[in-house]
């Protein structure tokens, strides 16, 4: 470890050496189930005078409101990308730093017009690996964009019926489990969310049943629908533009259970080099539930069909110009134990299934594509690992089969703590889209122990942080055994 971090990852690695975690799985399940019959309510406590003029600042109208934040990342990688602990830049550190600002607009009642502006620079401390800096150190500034800029009308002609049309994040699923909508901007790396879209949704409260249709135009530069301040025509958002139409259908009507079905069309056009062009249908359901005051479990399942052009299938034979027939499938399950205690501690399994491309069938691909679930769900770690293995793209996780457990609780007010194992493997020992076959054995199935340790901590209204470590032991699927790790300090300023 270089020593200008020494400070930094010896904080963390203190703090989350010997544990393991699944922070990102188990906050979808933190809040316990409410009781009954609801306690009397508290009063509200009084605010300081500071704070109470930092509320009236924040909303300085009953029609306005406004807030901004400061993100601050110190991020050290190790072979997370080159897989090989001898290879140029196997070492990277960088600090991220994204401001944020923010306003909600409320005209007449039931609208909203809502507006969002981003940036983020990123200080890189050892020389960078990604393109459009390689192997520059100091500060890139990158640019700004409007991340968020949308019309918001509620209960639509008095119904039931909500439209929201413009720049918006949209995330479908339990909570920090996300599976396939959550992030359809992957190439910025968590820095923005957003899908150009049109949102629909519609209460059927008589039959406890809600419908979401969403149409998407999704453009894979920066500038692409809005301008940008500052340079962005290096950049890419993700490496095609791309249409959709999603079909969401939910409903409560068992006693403890939400019942779910999809259908998702996802129409790719290639910008980038490594883009694809492509033509996809994916059709699942999912089930959700707590069948005791104890217990929460979601169970997914989804198939992919449709066909792709990916110019990136290198083996068994160069597919870069055929329009290939889809044929995949995933699935993604979670069963929790609530111990209801004064810690709050919990208890997880995890189980996933992302079908992998046969190299055996050159007319056809099986390689499950995640949409526009492209984030660190699980593993901000392993997202790097997949762009020596699918072509450069990032986060598109595929050919992966994990099963883990884990625990997460709340030693003290407002500190919360998580620890998570995952054994993984790969269905298929070939990746057909590989940059460097030389970093896979193409003669084993397992991927490696992967371990995950958080420690988050609210200090007050306005400033949050949290030690974040995760390591990867790799095995046989991989040529090399070097470690992968991943290590991040972060603070957040909130006003």
């Amino acid at each position: 470890m270089k020593h200008h971090l020494s400070r930094t990852l010896s904080a963390v690695a203190t703090v989350t050496a010997g544990w393991l975690t699944g922070h990102s799985q188990s906050a979808s399940i933190a809040v316990p189930t409410p009781p009954a019959t609801p306690p009397p309510s508290k009063p509200a406590a009084k605010l300081s005078a500071t704070e109470q003029w930092i509320q009236d600042a924040k909303n300085p109208a009953p029609w306005l409101s406004w807030g901004a934040d400061l993100r601050v990342r110190d991020e050290y990688y190790n072979n997370i990308v080159t897989l090989d602990g001898d290879a140029p830049r196997h070492e990277q550190n960088v600090v991220r730093f994204r401001s944020r600002l923010w306003t909600t607009v409320t005209p007449v009642t039931n609208v909203t017009f809502n507006a969002r502006l981003s940036s983020e620079a990123r200080l890189w401390t050892e020389p960078s690996f990604i393109p459009v800096y390689a192997g520059q150190t100091g500060m890139e500034w990158r640019y700004g964009i409007l991340d968020n800029l949308n019309l918001k009308w509620n209960n639509v002609l008095d119904q039931p019926l909500t439209l929201t049309v413009g720049r918006q994040d949209i995330t479908i699923g339990d909570f920090w489990n996300w599976w396939l909508v959550a992030d359809g901007t992957p190439g910025d790396g968590s820095w923005s969310y957003f899908l150009d879209s049109a949102r629909a949704t519609y209460d059927f409260k008589s039959a406890k049943t809600r419908v979401d249709l969403i149409g998407i135009y999704q453009n894979a530069r920066p500038a692409g629908w809005l301008p940008t301040i500052d340079n962005s025509s290096d950049y890419f958002l993700t490496e095609q533009d791309e249409t959709g139409a999603i079909v969401y259908l939910s409903n409560k009507s068992l006693k403890n259970t939400t019942l779910e079905g999809f259908f998702f069309y996802k129409g790719d056009r290639a910008v980038a080099r490594n883009g694809d062009n492509a033509d996809l249908y994916t059709t699942g359901a999912r089930i959700a539930g707590n069948p005791g005051d104890h217990w929460h479990y979601s169970l997914e399942g989804a198939y992919q069909f449709g066909n792709k052009q990916d110019p990136m299938v290198r083996t068994p034979v160069n597919a870069t110009g055929e329009r290939r027939e889809m044929d995949a499938f995933g699935g993604n399950a979670h069963l929790t134990y609530l111990c209801r205690d004064a810690l709050n501690n919990q208890f997880h399994l995890v189980y996933e299934y992302l079908s992998g491309d046969d190299p055996d069938t050159p007319d056809r691909d099986e390689m499950f594509d995640i949409l526009w679930g492209r984030w660190p769900r699980w593993s901000e770690l392993y997202i790097y690992s997949y762009v020596n293995e699918t072509g450069g793209r990032i986060a598109q996780l595929n050919n992966l089969q994990r099963i883990g457990g884990g625990w997460t609780f709340s030693p003290a007010k407002r500190t919360h703590f998580g620890a998570y194992y995952n054994a993984l493997f790969a269905p298929e020992e070939t990746p057909t889209r590989t940059l460097n076959a030389s970093l896979f054995s193409q003669d084993g199935n397992f991927r490696g122990h992967y371990a995950q340790a958080v420690l988050t901590q609210t200090f007050s209204r306005h400033v949050k942080g949290h030690l974040w470590a995760e390591f990867i032991w790799q095995g046989d699927y991989y040529t090399h055994d070097d470690l992968l790790t991943f290590l991040r300090a972060e603070l957040t300023f909130t006003f």
